[in-house]
């Protein structure tokens, strides 16, 4: 026979009474075992056979769904139990509460009990009498039983002690239930636990208390089964009594035991044994629910960005493995299931809050607040400036120590780097490797300023190139080879150093050259070159002579020029007039008035009537006194300008009125007389003039 346990607490005396006669008795509908603990007689003294009367007594009536032999164990309980006396007498089968004397099936009295055994009675296979339990052993044989009979069988304890038993039922057959798991098909016991729950009649709640509708159970214990009526009580003793059923949602908690009852009602059969039976079941709520703490994470808002970077998974609000996680923007966007933030890990916000909303595997939830703040942002002092003197080699750039700019106060824990440009800074590329000695032109660089938690904020500093300062008094110079001079940087230098080593504004005494004075200004030096350069002397590119007149040509120098014969009397025209023939020195000097420019000039004889008639006097004109000259020609010109004679070294410098050894026609003809002066500049002369030619016909 199987074993259930089926456990009724009864704790108030008058909730048995009902139970104390044989027309009440307790429907047993299982093979369960059974706890009660009777306290008087009823209304009416029933027993007969053993048990001839009642003291504690309770009565009970089952019936039979398969045959087979039946046996039954009465089993005191309780801290005296070793006193306890329960006799019982078994009547049926079919029997009439209304024959309260009629003579019992099986009769006996318990056992007599020790330290260690306990005083039973019941039936059982071994014992061969039917009543008063032969050799005072306590028990009975057993029953033969067929299916649909149905038994009363009364119990009474004659101790004074008022105390519990317990009832089980054993052999082959089976007793009539309509909670039968294979004939009916009700899910039993506990039929609305989930599956690998630990605890009989647990139901999983969120929180506590919380409101229940029980009716929600029902489908699923009856199982389809109209002929199961299900009710809910708040207590075991509410359940017997079928007192105040619960019969709307309401709100339950976790130390309440609830109980349900299922009964039987087969409205074709009204009178079936099966309509008697009822079952109960404790029902427990276990609150599944968690909680979780608000909290808040705090982050970096780079560079007054307005927004930060968070980890939504690194806030300590008490989640654990088995939670699902869910986090949204707004408490709108969570209850409606909208905007979900799928990347909690790197989440951009402002400040404010996203809401985290928790699941376990309970389906319990719960919502808690998570809120964003910033870390105070990193102070950076705007308009920071520094300046370099220029780069001698390159002045448009200079050299600056970037870690001078002050661009954040003094502040433990804070670290600066440099880049080209706002994005680098902002991205952390391209930095500026060398900031102590950084070249650059005029312009900005950023400065990204860490503080000891990694934020940062961006600064940029103007780098000013002070180019070269110069003198604009100090001007290039020409003065006479001969010359000195003196060289003024002019005011308003910190301090002088001149390549003479003279420390002074203006130096003096100074000839042809070049020069150079360094130039302080503030801090920056700028070394200023000057030259001083030797007049151009004018040259004399040539001198003519006609007659007794005198024509210098000069070229280069500077006008105006001078001139004189003497080096004493100086003219401003480059015509001397009625020199006498002889020779000279021409002086000229230009308006720099350095030393003059000399050169030799002869004023040859000037020969103008030839007469060559072989008589010794004027046959030829002849230039060869002055063979020396360098270049020396005489060319003879007819008055209209056609050359007709060359003098030169191949016929000595000289002309006797022929043409190809034949005499020319007496007359006037013009000469010009060529040659370069043996001085430094080869000053070329020109002589020109008019002969009479006279020969004689």
């Amino acid at each position: 026979m199987k074993k259930y346990l089926l456990v009724f607490l009864i704790f108030i005396t008058q909730m048995v009474f009902a139970q104390q006669d044989c027309i009440t008795a307790i429907p047993i509908c299982s093979d369960a075992e059974i706890s009660l603990k009777p306290n008087g007689s009823g209304s009416v003294k029933e027993g007969s056979g053993c048990l001839s009367s009642e003291s504690n007594s309770i009565w009970f009536t089952f019936s039979i769904q398969t045959a087979g032999t039946l046996t039954f164990l009465i089993t005191p309980l309780g801290p005296k139990a070793y006193d306890i006396d329960y006799d019982f007498a078994l009547y049926g089968p079919n029997h009439s509460c209304s024959n309260p004397r009629e003579t019992p099936l099986r009769c006996s009295y318990a056992g007599m009990g020790n330290l260690i055994n306990r005083p039973l009675t019941g039936l059982n296979m071994t014992a061969t009498e039917t009543t008063e339990g032969g050799g005072g052993i306590g028990f009975v044989k057993y029953i033969d039983v067929l299916p649909g009979e149905v038994y009363h069988l009364l119990l009474n304890n004659y101790s004074t002690e008022i105390a519990p038993f317990k009832l089980s039922f054993g052999g082959t057959a089976t007793l009539l239930t309509p909670f039968d798991n294979n004939s009916l098909k009700i899910y039993q016991p506990f039929p609305f636990l989930k599956p690998g729950a630990k605890l009989d009649g647990d139901i999983d709640i969120c929180g506590d208390p919380v409101t229940f509708d029980f009716s929600t159970l029902s489908n699923h214990i009856r199982n389809n089964n109209p002929n199961f009526v299900i009710k809910y009580y708040r207590s075991a003793v509410d359940a017997m009594n079928d007192y105040d059923p619960i019969t709307s949602p309401i709100p339950v908690n976790t130390t309440t035991k609830y109980t349900y009852s299922i009964s039987y009602a087969d409205p074709t059969k009204p009178v079936s044994f099966l309509n008697q039976c009822r079952e109960f079941g404790d029902i427990n709520f276990v609150d599944r629910s968690f909680k979780l703490t608000d909290a808040t994470l705090t982050s970096c808002s780079n560079n007054k960005s307005g927004t930060a970077l968070y980890d939504l998974s690194t806030a300590t609000i008490g989640l654990t493995p088995n939670l699902t996680v869910k986090y949204y923007p707004s408490m709108y966007d969570l209850s409606h299931g909208t905007n979900e933030i799928t990347n909690p890990y790197q989440y951009v916000a402002a400040e404010g809050s996203v809401f985290l909303k928790a699941t376990n595997e309970f389906s319990c939830i719960t919502i808690t607040e998570i809120k964003l703040k910033f870390y105070p942002l990193v102070e950076v002092l705007d308009g920071a400036e520094l300046t370099a003197c220029f780069i001698e080699s390159n002045p448009s750039t200079g050299l600056f120590n970037l870690d001078n700019a002050p661009v954040n106060t003094p502040a433990s824990g804070t670290e600066k780097k440099y880049y080209p440009s706002m994005a680098d800074a902002v991205d952390a590329t391209n930095e500026i490797t060398n900031p102590k000695t950084y070249i650059a032109p005029t312009g900005v660089v950023y400065v990204r300023v860490y503080d000891n938690r990694g934020c940062f904020n961006v600064t940029k500093v103007a780098l000013k190139v002070l180019p070269p300062v110069t003198s604009n008094v100090l001007k290039d110079k020409i003065i006479c080879m001969e010359d000195k001079t003196t060289l003024d940087a002019g005011p308003g230098f910190k301090k002088y150093e001149w390549s003479t080593g003279a420390t002074t504004q203006v130096i003096s005494n100074v000839g042809v050259g070049t020069y150079w004075v360094k130039l302080t200004t503030g801090e920056c030096v700028t070394k200023q070159s000057v030259s001083i350069y030797p007049s151009e002397q004018p040259v004399i590119a040539s001198i003519d002579i006609a007659t007794t007149t005198l024509t210098v040509n000069v070229l280069g120098g500077t006008p105006d020029y001078k001139y004189s014969i003497d080096n004493v009397v100086w003219q401003d025209t480059n015509v001397f007039n009625n020199l006498p023939r002889g020779s000279y020195k021409v002086y000229v000097k230009d308006a720099y008035n350095c030393d003059p420019i000399v050169v030799s000039v002869l004023v040859p004889n000037i020969v103008n009537v030839i007469t060559p008639n072989g008589d010794g006097i004027n046959d030829t004109l002849d230039y060869s006194a002055i063979a020396d000259k360098q270049n020396l020609t005489l060319n003879i010109f007819d008055r209209y300008g056609v050359k007709i004679h060359q003098a030169d070294k191949s016929n000595g410098y000289k002309w006797d009125g022929t043409i190809g050894g034949k005499k020319i026609p007496t007359g006037t003809y013009w000469y010009s007389l060529t040659w370069n002066e043996n001085d430094r500049k080869n000053t070329p002369f020109k002589f020109s003039g008019w002969i009479i030619v006279k020969n004689r016909e």
